[in-house]
């Protein structure tokens, strides 16, 4: 072997492979980045239809508010006169009967005045007797000497003197008996104030408070002390509602109500309008009036007080197609600068090749309509066909449609109805249960816009106040 030639050494001619294995990994990433950068490019501007499926069930719009549970009538026992509470036997939640004893006050003050007037009235009529003999002696002697007179035995003046004796005593005889009258009225109103001392129950119900306690002292003055709060008929009671004076024209007695209470978040109660009262309540300028609903509560799982969230149902539809109400306001992107009427010309409802080849499309679907965004107390009142709800007079609406069937946007005209603010009824041959509807268009890759900006998604209308996804 020539000494010029360099020697392979063993640790060099195995290091090789690794070298080739290495070299081949990196040159298999470098094609994979320029394929993902081909595909990016080519699809970076892909438009992607959001989709949602047709249904069928109810629709219910409704008007909500909050309010609180009171008794349906309350009966507040109140005491005539003053004194110490001497016992009580009405606590919280006592079942009690009209003319039950709830509370004492000490009668003993009162009982004295019922004595001495009896005492009085006893003395009044015993003075009546006496007088009364009196006035029938001068009866007597008036009556002989009248006889006498006549045969000239007495004279005039005694005969006068004897009349006047009488007048005068039957006059006292009437005088006592005014007297015996007067102190009959004094007695009897003793009496009368010796039984308030017997606090009772006016009503069948229960007692939802009690003020009092043993030895403290009830004051009477012109308006009653109240000592027991007591509700009548605790298994039926209501919900004071205030309602916005923009909502009240939709209330009308014997609709629907339902509510639910923090005590039982899983729990639907279920009620009916009794009554719309007209004084308007204003409180920093919001004028709301107060609806009563009528609530069962027969198994006494509702408390008077508690908090309410109640929901009026103004209109309903039963068992009916329904969609978002986003699809009903969008517009394909090349539609979108047209309007509507240009587009249903272009491509109309139930014309053939009236469809549009969606570029792109993923064709993938999404089931879940948009939130249902907020119109202050009882659903949407702008944006969208307005409902077959009773401030429509009973006039329907037309709405087209983009339902996606093979990759392809096929335009459905539908006659639209009632909304709840998330879903809206709709009604067409062309349309069924299970049908893909379009409710919104995105680009993924598309930046968003900033801020303040101008740019809209794809899909969406200016003039019909579309813009920044769904909007209601």
């Amino acid at each position: 072997m020539d000494e010029t030639t360099p020697s392979v050494g063993p640790a060099q001619a195995a290091s090789s492979p690794y070298r080739r294995a290495a070299w081949a990994l990196l040159a298999l990433l470098a094609l994979a980045a320029v394929g993902y950068g081909i595909w990016w490019w080519q699809f970076r501007d892909t438009l992607r239809y959001i989709t949602a499926p047709v249904t069928r069930g109810d629709i219910v719009r409704s008007i909500n508010m909050t309010g609180a549970l009171n008794p349906v009538v309350t009966a507040q026992v109140g005491s005539y006169v003053s004194g110490n509470i001497k016992s009580w036997s009405c606590n919280y939640n006592t079942v009690v009967k009209r003319g039950q004893s709830c509370a004492i006050i000490d009668p003993l003050p009162f009982q004295v005045v019922v004595d001495e007037d009896a005492a009085d009235l006893r003395s009044s009529r015993a003075q009546l007797v006496k007088d009364k003999a009196a006035t029938a002696n001068a009866q007597l002697v008036y009556t002989r000497d009248k006889k006498l007179r006549e045969q000239g035995i007495v004279s005039q003046e005694t005969l006068d003197s004897d009349k006047a004796t009488l007048d005068q005593d039957t006059a006292q005889v009437a005088l006592d008996e005014a007297s015996i009258a007067q102190k009959e009225a004094v007695l009897h109103a003793a009496q009368v104030n010796l039984g308030y001392t017997n606090i009772v129950s006016p009503v069948d119900g229960m007692v939802i408070t009690r003020y009092i306690d043993v030895g403290q002292t009830v004051v009477s003055s012109l308006q009653s002390s109240t000592l027991f709060l007591i509700g009548q008929d605790m298994s039926k009671m209501q919900v004071d509602t205030n309602v916005s004076e923009a909502d009240v024209g939709e209330v009308h007695d014997g609709q629907r109500s339902y509510f639910t209470v923090q005590a039982y978040p899983t729990r639907t109660f279920e009620g009916k309008v009794r009554q719309i009262r007209r004084g308007p309540i204003t409180v920093q300028n919001v004028v709301t009036y107060d609806v009563v609903v009528d609530v069962d509560n027969k198994d006494m799982a509702l408390y008077p007080g508690m908090t309410a969230d109640a929901h009026i149902v103004t209109a309903e539809r039963n068992n009916v197609l329904r969609v978002p109400l986003p699809a009903t306001r969008f517009v394909p992107e090349g539609l979108a600068g047209r309007g509507r009427g240009a587009g249903d010309r272009r491509a109309g409802a139930g014309e053939p090749g009236g469809g549009l080849r969606a570029r792109g499309a993923s064709g993938s679907a999404s089931g879940s309509a948009s939130p249902r965004a907020p119109r202050g107390e009882g659903g949407p009142r702008a944006g969208g066909p307005r409902p077959d709800g009773p401030r429509a007079g009973g006039l329907r609406n037309f709405a087209r449609l983009w339902v996606m069937r093979q990759g392809t946007l096929v335009p459905v005209r539908v006659t639209t109805g009632l909304d709840d603010g998330t879903l809206i009824e709709v009604s067409s041959d062309e349309l069924k249960v299970g049908d893909q509807v379009i409710v919104n268009a995105v680009r993924p890759n598309a930046p968003r816009p900033q801020a303040g900006g101008n740019e809209r998604p794809p899909g969406t209308n200016p003039a019909r106040g579309g813009g920044g996804g769904f909007r209601f």
